[in-house]
C-alpha cells in the first residue's frame, strides 16, 4: 500500500499540490503537518510511520518535505527499511524499492556522513586555532584570583558569615566553596 506524507512550513501554505501529486501516485492515505522543516515535532509524520506496515512505501512529493536534514532523512528512511517499508519521492524520482533508487539513497547517506566529517574537522580546526591564539573555551570564571584568595581568607575567620561572603563577591554558595576549594588544593586562584 502506499501511503503519502504531507508538510507545509505555515498555516497559509496549501497542501494542494502535494496531495494531488501523492493521491495521483497512488496513495490510498495521507498524513499532513504544518511545521518548519527545522521542528522535530510533527505529529502527521508519527502517525504515518505508526501506520505503515511491511511491504507499504511511504511517498513525499519531495525529499525535503520529510526531513529536516540530510541527516534526519536517512535516519528515518533507514528505520523504514528496517521495517521492511519502501521510500519514494515523486519529483526527486527516488524510490528504495529498486535496486537504482536504494543506491541513490546510499550516495545521500555517505554525502551526509561526510558532511558530518568536515564539520567535525572544521570545529577542531577552529578550537585548536582559538587556543594557539590564547583563548580558551567554557563559561567565565565568576571569581578572579584576587578574589579567590580574598574569599579564602574570609572563609578562615569563624566570625565571616558566609552568605555575606557570597553576596560580597556575587556568587553562590557553591561556587565560593568550589573556588576556594580549588585554590586551597593547587595553591592557586581559577
Amino acid at each position: 500500500m502506499l501511503v503519502g506524507y504531507a508538510r507545509v512550513s505555515t498555516p497559509g501554505q496549501d497542501f494542494s499540490l502535494q496531495t494531488d501529486a501523492l493521491k495521483e501516485a497512488g496513495c490510498k492515505r495521507v498524513y499532513r503537518d504544518v511545521a518548519s522543516g527545522a521542528k522535530a515535532a510533527r505529529p502527521g509524520l508519527v502517525e504515518a510511520l505508526d501506520y505503515v506496515r511491511d511491504g507499504d512505501t511511504l511517498v513525499v512529493w519531495r525529499l525535503d518535505r520529510l526531513g529536516r536534514s540530510l541527516s534526519h532523512l536517512i535516519e528515518v528512511v533507514r528505520g523504514l527499511d528496517d521495517a521492511g517499508v519502501g521510500f519514494r519521492a515523486l519529483q526527486e524520482h527516488v524510490d528504495t524499492t529498486t535496486a537504482s533508487g536504494k543506491l541513490v539513497f546510499h550516495v545521500f547517506g555517505a554525502l551526509a556522513e561526510f558532511e558530518r566529517e568536515l564539520i567535525r574537522e572544521r570545529t577542531a580546526a577552529g578550537l585548536r586555532a582559538a587556543r594557539a591564539r590564547g583563548r580558551v573555551g567554557g563559561r567565565r570564571r565568576r571569581m578572579t584570583p584576587d578574589q579567590v584568595r580574598q574569599a579564602s581568607v574570609l572563609l578562615a575567620n569563624p566570625e565571616c558569615d558566609v552568605a555575606e561572603i557570597c553576596r560580597t563577591f556575587g556568587v553562590h554558595r557553591a561556587t565560593l566553596y568550589r573556588n576556594v576549594k580549588d585554590f586551597q588544593k593547587n595553591g592557586k586562584g581559577p
